[in-house]
């Protein structure tokens, strides 16, 4: 749904009170990407034509052709143009900014199944562009163009996704002559770096996101009791987000791992379906995001099934919380990710001595971090950028750090200098994961001296938590868009069934009302 045509400010929502996300925050990413080709390229000129061209995500159909799986955007299409509909492609002019995007020509008998033929005067003024063509016009406007210009260059996507190891591949024309102008060097690194600082537009988005699946982290909480299975958890989350704030897609799969399901990073695939029941005693391990438009949020909360944590928990869970405490005071522009990676795993090594798992035979906690010794129980990296993509782009681009190949750090999804307006998950965590265990263990290992084994057996099915807050890097410092209850104090009494968040307004407790104390009616269920 988008906005009336009359004097309100053009936007795009699911109708009712849910999220207005300015139409003009697509086109300032279409400047954004402007701008940063020019610094990057000092030829343009009136006799050199740069055209950018991109194609969106394809309609599905599974096993018969009636069913379609619900719709999500290519991810670097949505940014430049926030298109809903499958099968479009569309083109920038990187000299003059002319914008036109290509739709399918549909059949009559589309209107039979699908709804009204929209025409393409419709999405000129529906997406903010100069022009709508049909897709079957692309390549000979692309050749008039080619003709107007003795200079002509189509840039086109073609790179490796740092983070998910997947590769972009360049459309093809039919055109031979098209081909020959066909680039696929350029436009990669420097959409991706675009997409690595937001907008004040996609701040706003992003804030909304933590906060929507906030409450719906504190809502899940409350309700999550033993005798559950962990699918109704999920259940509970799903429903929240998406009948009170029009969130159609999760960010990612759901993970609901309780008991030692909390020590698998990834539960909750199509092979462990969130389907295990939830025992008194457990520690429940709820990563749950909700999307908005493409954009994404990401929030882990870990908590007693029973709301009531025993000594054991409460070691392992302030050691994860002080280490998201520390790293969150550490964020700045100029600071090193690596270095906040390895502050956090400094805090976890501290809460395993305390436990009386780790003995520290003459080392210094820092000489444990260096040892590697942290990630035998954080062996996942800290943290990611966090965008249109849960795990955004722009990780391990051309001029930054490259990627630790030690343990641990190896994991991390980018080693980059924070700079203002990045946004990141800070998500340390604190696991017994088995084969992680047994290798430390090992009479070759190193680690072997510094570790109680009887002490650590013990822990093998507690599984695992985790703490995941979504933070945007300010000029001198950052902003936490997350807000949930943190401390054992505020999750036992939330699970105990009190109100949050609270209604007031000190330095220790929320300071952004905007949208949350609006919505503490909202009872679901």
């Amino acid at each position: 749904m988008s906005s009336p045509s009359n004097n309100s400010t053009p936007f795009f929502s699911m109708g009712l009170s849910t999220y207005k996300v300015p139409k003009e925050l697509f086109i300032e990413n279409r400047k954004k990407l402007i701008r940063e080709f020019q610094k990057v390229n000092q030829q343009i000129s009136d006799n050199y034509k740069y055209i950018c061209y991109f194609e969106g995500g394809r309609s599905e159909t599974r096993n018969d052709s009636d069913h379609e799986p619900v719709f999500r955007q290519e991810s670097y299409f949505h940014y430049l143009f926030g298109v809903r509909e499958p099968d479009w492609s569309g083109c920038i002019d990187l000299n003059t900014g002319k914008t036109v995007l290509f739709i399918p020509k549909l059949p009559a008998e589309y209107a039979t199944f699908m709804g009204k033929i929209k025409q393409p005067d419709y999405f000129c003024d529906e997406y903010n562009v100069n022009e709508v063509k049909y897709t079957n016009e692309t390549e000979d406007y692309m050749l008039e163009l080619s003709k107007q210009y003795e200079n002509f260059k189509i840039l086109v996507l073609k790179g490796i996704n740092t983070d998910s190891n997947t590769e972009y591949k360049p459309p093809k024309f039919s055109s031979i002559e098209l081909q020959s102008c066909m680039d696929s060097t350029i436009l990669f690194p420097i959409l991706a770096e675009c997409r690595v600082t937001k907008s004040p537009y996609e701040l706003d988005l992003l804030r909304h996101c933590a906060e929507i699946t906030s409450l719906a982290h504190v809502y899940t909480m409350s309700k999550t009791k033993p005798g559950m299975m962990e699918y109704q958890s999920e259940s509970l989350f799903r429903h929240y987000t998406y009948y009170n704030f029009g969130a159609r897609h999760a960010a990612y799969t759901s993970i609901c791992g309780c008991g030692p399901n909390g020590a698998v990073l990834h539960y909750g695939h199509a092979g462990a379906p969130n389907d295990r029941q939830i025992q008194d005693g457990d520690m429940c391990l709820m990563d749950l995001g909700a999307e908005y438009f493409c954009y994404a949020s990401d929030v882990t909360c870990s908590y007693p099934s029973n709301g009531k944590f025993t000594k054991e928990q409460r070691v392992v869970y302030e050691g994860v919380l002080n280490a998201q405490r520390r790293v969150i005071g550490m964020l700045k522009p100029g600071v090193s990710w690596v270095d906040c990676h390895k502050a956090a795993e400094a805090e976890i090594i501290k809460a395993l001595i305390t436990l009386g798992i780790i003995v520290n035979r003459s080392k210094t906690v820092d000489e444990l971090v260096e040892m590697r010794l942290g990630a035998v129980f954080m062996p996942h990296g800290l943290g990611h950028f966090i965008g249109i993509d849960t795990h955004d782009v722009g990780g391990y681009l051309p001029g930054h750090q490259e990627r630790s190949a030690l343990s641990g750090l190896r994991s991390l999804r980018t080693s980059r200098i924070l700079q203002p307006n990045m946004t990141l998950t800070v998500e340390p965590g604190l696991y017994f994961i088995d084969h992680l265990i047994d290798e430390a263990l090992t009479e070759s290992s190193t680690m072997r001296q510094h570790l109680d084994r009887e002490i650590l057996d013990n822990f093998r099915n507690f599984g695992g938590v985790r703490l995941e807050d979504v933070v945007a890097i300010t000029e001198d410092g950052c902003e936490n868009f997350t807000i949930c209850p943190r401390t054992i104090d505020e999750v036992e009494s939330v699970m105990a069934g009190s109100k949050w968040p609270p209604l007031y307004d000190t330095d220790t407790t929320l300071k952004r009302n905007r949208l949350t104390l609006s919505h503490l009616s909202i009872q679901t269920l």
